[in-house]
Order: structure tokens, then sequence, then C-alpha cells
């Protein structure tokens, strides 16, 4: 149902596993162990059947489950490379063919696969942002290759990504902490590698209502064992997209180049991508409404008159080496600059029919991240016990520019009939240094297999240490240091069931307030969270169901009117407490599908005078439902049709429980055919999102934005 580069065998790079580029193939008529894909041509040579593409079973834990849209685990950071059955924790791993399959083209696009992660933007927007478990996540706290701070700004050129591996909870002590401090869940993207079999695609892109692209990936190996790997890949878009008057150009190039040593590995990454957005999707804060106006077209312009522009260039570097069989050292380093510009206008809907108060200006940013990581690895025995022993150290160091400034003059707009940018009469200044993040830490981590590994038992701890320093006249400086431990537990009563429980505690750094505060760049004081988490999984040979519980507990951010003046706070704790239950594989045999549902109960303590003591907490949903179905049409060799129904339930706007934002289903679909035209394999995907073109609110903490209406996705992908 997909081209062969689909299903190549892929081990990530993030520790001392060796990295094995092969594709597993085989004529085997065992269905059980089997997934086997054909198409067949059309024209003039109607007979000819495309090449066989069968995945076998495979120990390799980052291999591709049955159905080939998630693979069988992947990595947990300092933890190493384990699949989904030996994990104590809610692991997700998208493969390339759960990438390709959805055309996606942001993160947010496959990650909310899953019903406890949701995008808290719309597509469009100014930039990603992503709520897991409830909480908040940022582009900012996305890993790139086992390393944070390297990840634009705005949204990631999800072109260069083979793999996106997604940790439900915190992830401290496997990832080290992301920039932003969240806390609901860790996501790492894994760049394309050069595979055994040479990569070489052309794909033509259309997006409604008037973009046109191209993207170009071609990858090969050399070296007499094939050591030796290139994986380029290239992006250019440009045109009008479904909001109205929008117009964006999108440009991106990559290269990943690796070796793969009997011994040493090593690898490096480039990117570099350039975004100019004109007219994006906006976001309102609510004023003081009892009930949520109806949520405008999606396709309706806002603000317009706005405009963005983004730049990003990162470089990151791996190296592994094994000293001995059982002891291993790695190291990895990365840089990245990122900068954007943008007209910041900021709205408040001031009345149910629609009413609005904008208020136009500039935010000009500038990012300097540098990233590390170090280790040792080492496998022994105790009597009985295996041991999986590692000491690693990572650190962050970010620095943080920028210029901002708003006009005084507000303009009365509508949601309806939206009024233009009110004009800037002041000088553009360039982006100044505000303040700098240091995020230190050491970690220390045992995992022991016992009883014929039917019990594993991981205990680790990581010493962090959160530096915050303000670079203005008059800003502050916070320093904490923390010891963050981890304790895991997996025990399989038979091989397909896992019973797993864990309990993590993370500090995290407490930011500073953003620009459009009264307070802008204050610096918080780093905050602890803990989780606690139990679950069962079952793998049925070609569907894995899994279910579990959770409690997250974190300091609560919120915000204070002062004066008419807005400032940002940190005020009482959060407690989110979940139900997770999800399935994925193949239903039979070319019928794929996952199935995910999250329900959440939350609540408010500590907070200042006991205003919010017992609340909900806000912008987190009553539950989550997902369902996804992808099918091989039995008429039709070669066509598949898709399907997707995300259901967000209700949600109260803020802290106060004064409002709530709406609950919203959409559904969409694709289609992917398969063929061959003159000698060549060429796929056609074509997918409509929000096929009904509902209009809902998208909410994220603090803010609402308009969903992205009905949207055609087309492209054709050439393999030569």
């Amino acid at each position: 149902m997909a081209s062969a580069a689909r299903y190549l065998v892929l081990m990530t790079p993030m520790l001392a596993a060796p990295v094995a580029y092969a594709q597993t193939t085989s004529t085997s008529a065992d269905a059980a162990a089997t997934t086997t894909s054909t198409a067949t041509t059309t024209g003039s040579n109607s007979n000819a059947v495309l090449p066989t593409v069968t995945v076998t079973e495979s120990a390799d834990p980052t291999a591709p489950y049955a159905g080939g849209l998630v693979a069988r685990g992947g990595s947990l950071g300092v933890l190493g490379t384990a699949s989904v059955m030996d994990t104590p924790f809610s692991t997700v791993n998208y493969t390339s063919q759960g990438i390709e399959d959805v055309q996606a083209r942001a993160i947010g696009d496959v990650i909310a696969n899953d019903a406890s992660v949701r995008n808290t933007n719309g597509n469009g927007g100014f930039g990603d942002s992503y709520q897991i478990r409830g909480f908040t996540m940022s582009a900012n706290d996305v890993a790139f290759n086992g390393l944070y701070g390297l990840v634009p700004l705005t949204r990631m050129p999800i072109a260069m990504v083979e793999r996106i591996e997604v940790l439900k909870g915190p992830g401290t002590l496997m990832y080290g902490m992301g920039p932003a401090g969240g806390i609901g869940g860790a996501v790492n993207l894994v760049a394309k590698r050069a595979h055994e079999d040479p990569t070489s695609s052309v794909t033509a892109t259309y997006l409604s209502n008037s973009q046109f692209g191209l993207k170009g990936d071609i990858g090969r190996r050399f070296g007499d064992n094939q050591e030796w790997g290139i994986r380029v890949n290239a992006l250019y878009a440009d045109g009008n997209t479904g909001l109205s008057g929008s117009n964006q150009q999108q440009t991106m190039g990559s290269v990943g180049l690796d070796y793969n040593g009997s011994r040493l590995r090593w690898s490096l990454d480039a990117y570099t991508q350039h975004e100019d957005a004109r007219n994006f999707r906006p976001q309102f804060s609510i004023g003081n409404l009892t009930s949520m106006p109806d949520a405008p077209s999606g396709s309706a312009n806002l603000y317009p008159g706005n405009t963005l522009q983004s730049d990003d260039k990162a470089v990151a570097t791996r190296l592994e080496f094994d000293i001995n069989d059982n002891l291993t050292a790695y190291g990895a380093v990365g840089y990245h600059v990122a900068q954007s510009a943008q007209n910041f206008p900021r709205a408040t809907i001031t009345s149910v029919q629609g009413a609005t108060s904008v208020t136009n200006g500039y935010y000009d940013q500038k990012v300097t991240s540098t990233s590390a990581d170090v280790g040792l690895r080492t496998r022994f025995n105790t009597g009985g016990i295996k041991h999986t022993l590692i000491a690693g150290a990572n650190m962050l160091d970010q620095q943080t520019d920028y210029f901002y400034q708003m006009s005084g003059t507000a303009v009365a707009s509508n949601l309806y009939n939206p009024a233009a940018l009110g004009a800037l009469n002041f000088v553009r200044g360039e982006p100044s240094p505000q303040s700098q993040t240091r995020l230190t830490s050491l970690a220390l981590t045992d995992t022991l297999s016992m009883l014929d590994d039917r019990l594993r038992l991981t205990v680790g701890l990581r010493r962090q240490q959160v530096y915050n320093h303000g670079l203005t006249t008059g800003s502050q400086t916070s320093n904490k240091t923390a010891i963050s431990p981890v304790a895991a537990v997996v025990v399989k009563p038979v091989e397909n069931l896992s019973l797993y429980a864990n309990y993590t505690a993370a500090l995290t750094s407490g930011g500073f307030a953003g620009a459009q505060y009264a307070n802008a760049g204050e610096a918080f004081a780093p905050t602890k969270s803990k989780q606690y988490e139990t679950g069962a999984k079952v793998d049925w040979g070609r569907i894995t169901t899994t279910a579990a519980v959770f409690q997250i507990e974190q300091q609560n951010s919120s915000t204070q009117v002062i004066n008419g003046l807005t400032y940002a706070t940190q005020d009482g704790r959060a407690r989110i407490r979940g139900l997770e239950l999800s399935a994925y594989g193949e239903i039979q045999r070319g019928l794929r599908f996952n199935a995910s549902g999250t329900f959440f109960d939350t609540q408010q303590s500590h907070t200042a005078g006991g205003a919010t003591d017992g609340k909900e907490v806000g912008a987190v949903p009553s539950n989550n439902f997902n369902l996804g179905l992808d099918w091989d049409t039995p008429w039709l060799q070669g066509l598949a049709l898709n399907t997707r129904i995300a259901r967000t339930g209700a949600m109260w706007y803020n802290n106060s429980n004064a409002i709530k934002v709406p609950a919203w289903t959409r559904v969409d679909i694709g289609a992917r055919y398969i063929t061959k035209t003159a000698g060549q394999v060429v796929t056609y995907r074509a997918n409509i999102e929000n096929l009904f073109d509902k209009n809902y609110w998208v909410m994220q903490n603090g803010y609402v934005g308009t969903a992205s209406g009905r949207t055609f996705v087309l492209s054709a992908q050439v393999d030569f």
C-alpha cells in the first residue's frame, strides 16, 4: 500500500544501541507474522503488479507494529530504547508511514491521533503548541534527536522527520528539562537517515486555496559495508492558504550524515528553514462574559494586515563508541539560532455578539540555544539480575532577545465583520537581550531485569539546576537546585501482558512573564511537579490495547488584572487526574486502526486567599476521543481510504470557571493510490481536513483561537 521505503527498519541514534539499516522482506505465508501490500498499474500495462512489500516480526523495538502506522517501541532518552511492552510509561511512536499517510504538515497533525494530545493552535497560526495530559506544551519543548532547544519557535519542517516519539507524563529524568517547562509529556523528533536501499523521491503538493509546493528526498549509503549514509531533504511551497487573504511561503533544506561502524556510530544533522506569512490565524482573550460567542468561520481573516517571518538554522551531532561489549560512551551537542518578526495584535472579545477590541504592535524575537548531552552506559549481571546502568549529564543554555511594543490606540472590530489593524506610528527597534536560561542536570539510572525478563525495575535520580537570569534593568534572577527521582516497574505475568506503575518528580523552569504582560520579563521560581501512574498493556498479536490512570500535580499558572493591566502569576497548585484507553493495529488484514479515549478530572488548591480552591483547572477538556481507520479497498489494488474523527470535550476558559468553551467534533477523510507510471512508482494522496467545515474554538491556556476550515491537501509522489 505504500512504497518500500516506508517499511525500512530504523534504529534511532539516541543512545548506544547499534543502528541497523535494513529492509525486512519475506514471502512467508504466515499471515500472523507479516503485513503485505500490493498495487496494480493502470493504462497499457494494466496487468503489471507492483512489488510486494512484506513486514516481518522483528526484535528491533523501533520496527513497525502491525499496520505500520506506529512502532513497537522507541527511545526513552537516557533510559535507552525499548519496546512498548517493556516500558513502564505511556508511549506512542509514530513511523514515517504514520506521518506520510495523513500528509502531515506539522507535528500536531500526527501526535493529535492520541486522545491525550491536542493541538492548541489551528493550522496557519503564528506557531505550534500542544496539550498533553491537560498541560500546555510549546514547540520550544520538543526535542530533536534527544536534544532540546533545536526546534523552531513557530513550527518544525516535518519533511525532514522520520519518527515522532511521544512520552505521556513528565519526561525530565529521561530527556532532561525542556526550556518552557512543560510537564504533560515529552516529544522527540528523529531525523531521517539513509537506508540500505536508495531513497529518491519528488513530491508535488497542493493546499487549498492555492498553495503549491515541491519536496525532494534523496538518501544513499556508501562504503564496503554501507557504513556511511547521507539523507537530503528540501521543501518549497508558496501560495494562498484557506484563510482569507492569507499567503504563506515556506522553504526548508536539511542534510543528515551518519556512520555506522562495528563499534563507532556518528551522526550529524543540519537544517535551515524560512517562513513568510501574510495574515496568519489569530488568538483572543475573553472579556467579562458569561457565555462564548459562536466561533467565526475558519476561513475568516480576523486580523487583516498581520505578517510573520521566521528563520531557523540548526546543527547537531552525536557520537557513540562501544569501549567494550558492555560499556558504551555517548555524547551530543547542538546549536540553534531562531529569529522571528511579526505583527503582534492583541485582541479581547468584549461581547457575545462578537465585538472585539484590537491593539496592533510588533513582537520580534531572537533565541540562541546551545544544547549538550554526554554519558556512559554499562551492562552487567549480579547473580540472576541483569543491570543496565547509565550515568549522564545534559545542559541547555538559551538566550532570548526581543523587541516588543504595542500601539496605544485600540481599534473596534468584530468577529463576524473584522476591521483592518490599526496603523503603527513608532519606529520598529532591534531585538535586545531580555533573559538567559541555563538548565543543567546529572542523572544516574539503573534498569534491573530478572525472572527471565518478566520483572523490570527502573530506579534513578536526576540532580537538576535551573538558572533564570533577566538581562534588563531591574529584572530578577532565579537559581534553584533539586533532586528528581523516578521509580518504575513492569511485570509480565504472561508474555503478551504488561502491568506497570511509575512515580516521577521533576523540577521545571518557572520561566519569565511574557512580553504581552504588564510584568514582562519577571523571572518565576522553578516549580516541582510529580506524577503517579499505573496501567496495563496487552499485545494480542496484531492489536495492542492499553489502559492507564494517572495523576500529575504542578504549580498553577494564571493571570491577574490590576488597575486594568494583566499580570502573569503563579497561583496555587493544579492537579490533573486521568483515565486513558487506547487500541491500535490491524482489525483484519488491510484494515488498520487506532482508537483512544481520555477522561480528565481536575482541581485547584492552595490558591491566593482560596479564591479558586476546589474549582477545575482551566483549558482542560472533560474528555477527548479519537478514531482513525485506514482500509485497503478490495475492488482496486493500490487504493486505500482513510478517515479520522476527533472529539474534544467542553472546558473552562480559565481557572475562575466563569465561562465554558464548547466541545467540538471534527471529521477528516482521505484516499491514497499507488500505481506505476513510465516505470516509476507513483503515490497519489488526497485528504480533506474538517470535512463538514465545522466552526469551533481551539483552546490554549489563556486564549482561544479559530480552527482551520475545510482544507484540501493533494500530493503526487514519484519514487525513482
